[in-house]
């Protein structure tokens, strides 16, 4: 089956060599360009995307301002921001907005077309740049501890819970629990799931089967 996406940026010329670009794998199928936030919203709910490419600065609505509406309305649809922009606020803001991966526009051509897939999956797409970042940010202190919050997150995803059913189960938002799960990567040196649990397992952090 072919990953659906919706591309939006502001600048004409980068958003035709995206399109060009995806258009060139069989697995990936563009069906809607927008040139803003507010069109990429829109477009999201009448094509339903399996995901959004988003651009973060853009007139009007953003890029984080679009992923956070995206994701309220439509958890089914993954959103994975491609920016030139990696400052801590423009990270944290797309994170937590709710975005499952953040991408520079200077990734090598395999890596985005590999991120595309690995988000439309509901997996984390980060490049180096932007892991070590979050990591930085994440291990201010030096140490590499989990928050109660994050151990609960974790514990959730032990048990095979969905990031929609852990929200339910926490009564949280299902982008808040994406954040406490991509914070939890970072300290545990870890971008997936699986690997996450088997690296808390094996710290101690959670309890062995």
């Amino acid at each position: 089956m072919s990953v659906r996406v919706v591309v939006a940026d502001d600048h004409p010329v980068v958003r035709s060599g995206l399109v060009a670009l995806l258009g060139l794998e069989a697995d990936l199928e563009v069906v809607g360009e927008a040139d803003d936030g507010a069109q990429a919203v829109t477009l999201a709910r009448e094509l339903r995307p399996d995901l959004v490419l988003m651009d973060l600065r853009m007139p009007g609505t953003d890029g984080a301002e679009a992923t956070a509406r995206i994701v309220a309305e439509l958890p089914d649809v993954r959103v994975l921001v491609l920016t030139t922009y990696e400052t801590d606020t423009d990270i944290l803001r797309a994170v937590e907005a709710g975005a499952t991966g953040y991408l520079l526009k200077d990734t090598p051509r395999a890596q985005l077309v590999a991120g595309v897939r690995a988000a439309a999956r509901g997996e984390s797409a980060l490049s180096p740049s932007v892991a070590r970042r979050l990591v930085q940010q994440v291990r201010g202190d030096g140490g590499e501890r989990l928050t109660p919050r994050e151990r609960e997150v974790l514990a959730g995803v032990a048990r095979g819970l969905s990031n929609a059913a852990i929200g339910r189960e926490l009564f949280i938002a299902e982008a808040t629990v994406k954040t406490h799960l991509l914070r939890a990567f970072a300290k545990l040196g870890v971008d997936d799931r699986t690997r996450a649990v088997t690296v808390a397992i094996e710290r101690g952090i959670l309890p062995g089967a």
